[in-house]
C-alpha cells in the first residue's frame, strides 16, 4: 500500500512539473494511467494480497 502512495505522490510531482515541462506532463499522464489501470485491476483480483492460502505476512501459526 506505501509502495501504492509513494507512486502516486510522484506522478503528483511529475503534474506539477509538467506545467512549464510539456515532455513530463505526458510522462505524468501516461503514469498516471498505468498507476490507475493496476489499481482497478488488483481490485479484481479478489481483494486478497497474499497468495500462501489466506495467511498474512506476519502469520503466527508455523505449521
Amino acid at each position: 500500500m506505501l509502495f501504492w502512495i509513494l507512486l502516486l505522490l510522484l506522478i503528483l510531482v511529475i503534474f506539477g512539473f509538467g506545467f512549464t515541462m510539456q515532455v513530463l506532463w505526458y510522462v505524468a499522464a501516461v503514469l498516471l494511467a498505468v498507476w490507475l489501470i493496476g489499481f482497478v485491476m488488483r481490485g479484481r483480483s479478489g481483494g486478497s494480497r497474499n497468495r500462501g492460502g489466506g495467511r498474512g505476512r506476519f502469520s503466527r501459526s508455523h505449521g
